[in-house]
């Protein structure tokens, strides 16, 4: 940490004598190869915009170079004279050092009195520039006819503030070609370093890359923005889109710039409160954007200024605090941030008249963001070795880890496959054991003691099923690590084994086969799964249909007990039996749970009975269960379409012992316990049947118990 601190402090040091040698030198050199520019400074300012009443119009005399008028209604007005400034003869170049100026028209005094419109210029009459020059300018000659007198008349929507400035046709031609070698150098160091920035970002996948891309996009096209020649360049001339471009760009290269610190520095993490401010700020440029497309062009210009002025603080604030913490990347933002943020003092000192830069007054922002851009490159270039310098170290510990965990992935194989193996067998045993209770139950009391043995089965299965559905995860996590051990050594091996030991690895591979192992592997764990969930399902049908901790009436859900008494006769069924339910909306009753399940039980049964021993004739066996609520019952109807009862039949289905079946296969239990569990909760129980048109048992319960009922 220390050695990076240094480190730091000794990059900042040399970058910012850098900075400050630049800026002074490139003021100058400017200063030197301006000589042949002449700046107006005597000024009539009129009241009135008629160029016919000038001469009784009233005005205003002012001495400055620069110019600083700001938002203005009405179009501005200027005389001055240029027979003093001009020493030579030839041609000259009279030029306005604004380009945001819509109409700039110059008029030039005759003889014998009275103005004349020499040129237009500004963004209205872009296309009329021969050189495609931003900024409004005028060929200057002597005439017989005229003065060397002038009125300039500016039309804008935009600050009004400019320098007047006079040249020799020759050194403006001169000065054109040096600002349009310097704006393409920019322009071309910007694309480069976009280009550059965009692939690294679609190369990595790191979102500071792209946030940096877009942010000196955004902050290139700003600056030339500035100068004035996206106006026909990128606009092809559109006043509007220009004029808007001025904050829109601005604004977009800020919230750019803010989301880019944010990801660059890690702001969130390390300056917590000054990343809310942050986050403000990006509303705050959102906000100039939209009062400028809503037109309110005075009010964007104030928010974009304070906008600047916080992030500039925020950003220098920001930077210094994490470079205080050790963190190299801060002080390579800091040192480019402060480039830029030179740039625009010297920017902002030219536009107040403090300085005179002259000619290339614009190229000192240009020069900061250029710079700043680049060491904003080194200083990504340097988080990628970082990045890499850590992911070396990570990837040390993880080898490491590697071997040991590999030991305990193997002691915990065994230790499972031992548990599994164990709970298999209980699991086994137990299944026999209660298949043979189940067969003496049944032998005994088929249906009255139904309850008890599915809720044996429920808790004896439960503990044994969960322990293999809970394990059966985190195997197949393990099992996952496994593969992934022997991925990361395979892939390993491809850069570290020799020639001979992949090829004797591959021999092995192929002779065990491990591609089929590992999807043999997959195959066997899924089937557990399935297995696994489809025994809780059956459990859980088990608990809900017994219910025979519940000894005092509740109130009861009766399509639950349906829907769990289906599942538990589903393998009955053999898939060979349709089963419809048509469930109305009733309320829930008060009943002993486990005793009307044993109802649904013996009913549906018999039914399935039925209908699988007439299967030859029956196409469709098909059983439909019916509910409807009425005010103060509720009615169960168990449809079969079955061979039916005849009426000597009917008249003894509910007398104790008396069965139709085969000797051995029925005890003549069930509907008798059936009519005695309904009779027992007041209920009613009906059976509609004839021979050849099936069977429906009809039952009524009340929605309430008057009294407690408990299980005889």
């Amino acid at each position: 940490m220390r050695a990076q601190l240094k480190e730091s402090k000794a990059v900042l040091i040399a970058l910012t004598i850098i900075l400050f040698i630049s800026f002074p030198v490139f003021y100058y050199l400017n200063a030197e190869r301006n000589l042949s520019e002449i700046a107006v400074s005597e000024f009539k300012v009129f009241d009135n915009n008629d160029i016919s009443q000038l001469q009784q119009s009233n005005f205003e005399e002012i001495s400055t170079s620069f110019l600083i008028f700001g938002f203005t209604n009405d179009p501005l007005t200027l005389g001055f004279n240029l027979a003093p400034l001009i020493k030579n003869e030839g041609l000259h170049i009279l030029e306005l050092k604004n380009p945001n100026f819509r109409d700039v028209f110059l008029y030039r005094k005759q003889k014998e009195g009275g103005y004349h419109l020499v040129e237009t210029a500004g963004t209205n009459f872009g296309k009329s520039n021969p050189l495609s020059y931003p900024n409004p300018s005028f060929e200057i000659a002597e005439k017989e006819d005229f003065t060397m007198e002038y009125i300039l008349q500016v039309n804008s929507v935009e600050p009004v503030n400019f320098t007047l400035s006079l040249y020799e046709k020759n050194s403006f031609l001169e000065k054109y070609s040096k600002i349009i070698l310097f704006v393409s150098i920019y322009i071309g160091v910007i694309l480069a370093l976009f280009l550059y920035n965009l692939i690294l970002y679609f190369m990595i996948r790191d979102r500071v890359y792209f946030l940096y891309s877009f942010y000196i996009f955004f902050l290139a096209l700003a600056q030339i923005t500035l100068l004035g020649f996206t106006h026909e360049f990128l606009f092809d001339g559109d006043v509007y889109l220009y004029e808007v471009s001025i904050i829109g760009f601005s604004s977009i290269s800020g919230v750019f710039g803010i989301l880019f610190l944010r990801n660059f520095l890690k702001t969130p993490h390390y300056i917590p409160r000054i990343d809310k401010v942050l986050i403000f700020n990006i509303g705050l440029y959102v906000a100039c954007l939209v009062f400028r497309l809503l037109s309110f062009v005075e009010l964007s210009y104030f928010l974009t200024d304070i906008s600047g002025l916080l992030i500039a603080t925020l950003f220098i604030i920001s930077s210094f605090i994490i470079a205080r913490k050790g963190v190299r990347t801060a002080v390579y933002f800091l040192v480019a941030f402060l480039m830029f943020f030179f740039g625009l003092v010297f920017y902002i000192l030219q536009n107040r008249g403090v300085i005179e830069i002259g000619t290339y007054a614009n190229f000192p922002i240009l020069l900061g963001s250029a710079l700043e851009a680049i060491l904003l490159s080194l200083a990504l270039a340097d988080r990628i070795n970082l990045l890499k310098r850590e992911k070396e170290m990570e990837q040390l510990a993880k080898l490491d880890a590697l071997s040991e965990n590999e030991r305990l992935i193997k002691e915990q194989n065994l230790i499972l496959e031992e548990k599994v193996k164990t709970r298999t067998n209980e699991l086994e045993l137990t299944l026999k054991n209660l298949q043979n209770t189940q067969t003496q139950l049944v032998n005994q009391e088929k249906m009255a003691s139904l309850g008890q043995l599915t809720a044996g089965i429920a808790h004896e299965i439960n503990n044994p099923i969960n322990f293999v559905s809970s394990n059966i995860s985190p195997l197949k996590r393990d099992m996952k690590d496994i593969l992934q051990v022997i991925a990361a050594y395979k892939e390993k091996g491809k850069m570290e084994f020799s020639a001979a030991t992949k090829k004797e690895l591959n021999e092995l591979e192929e002779e065990l086969e491990l591609d089929y192992l590992i999807k043999e592997i997959e195959q066997l764990l899924r089937g557990m799964e399935d297995g696994a969930k489809r025994t809780v399902e059956i459990v859980k049908g088990l608990r809900l249909f017994s219910r025979v901790d519940e000894q005092d009436v509740k109130k009861v859900d009766i399509h639950d007990g349906i829907n769990s008494t289906l599942v538990l006769l589903n393998s009955s069924m053999s898939g060979k039996i349709q089963v419809t339910k048509d469930y109305a909306d009733i309320p829930m009753i008060e009943c002993l749970a486990g005793k009307i399940n044993q109802v649904f039980m013996n009913i549906i049964s018999n039914a399935i009975h039925a209908l699988l021993e007439q299967n030859n004739k029956i196409t469709q066996p098909e059983i439909t269960i019916r509910t409807r609520g009425w005010e103060d019952h509720i009615q169960i109807e168990i449809q079969d379409n079955g061979p039916g009862m005849p009426s000597h039949v009917k008249e003894r289905i509910f007398e104790p012992f008396f069965t139709t079946k085969a000797v051995g296969k029925g005890t003549g239990l069930g509907l008798s316990i059936v009519y005695t569990i309904i009779e027992n909760h007041k209920g009613f129980l009906e059976v509609v049947t004839a021979e050849n048109q099936g069977t429906t048992f009809i039952i009524k319960l009340p929605i309430y118990q008057k009294t407690v009922q408990h299980e005889a």
